[in-house]
């Protein structure tokens, strides 16, 4: 536990952050999958509607320092692909 007052803070901040991240992840992971359920069902235009979104929220993570670049540029491939070959 901590013992002095900057720390207590820290913790409290930590906490916020972890909490914002996890949201934001998991908004994240929704939006990828609405990407691959437009493929599966083979609507195209709604399928690059929501690739659109995606790669915002793609972007937005690595800018928020949530993922790494590689991570985003693997995944903005990975769905590009699918929607492509419809």
């Amino acid at each position: 536990m901590a013992n002095n007052k900057q720390q207590i803070k820290r913790n409290a901040q930590n906490e916020k952050r972890r909490l914002a991240n996890a949201s934001f992840k998991s908004s994240l992971k929704t939006a990828l999958k609405t990407v691959e359920v437009e493929v599966k069902n083979g609507n195209k235009e709604k399928a690059i509607e929501a690739l659109n979104f995606a790669y915002k929220k793609i972007d937005k993570s690595v800018a928020k320092g949530i993922h790494h670049k590689n991570y985003a540029n693997n995944q903005k491939s990975r769905l590009s692909n699918k929607v492509n070959a419809m």
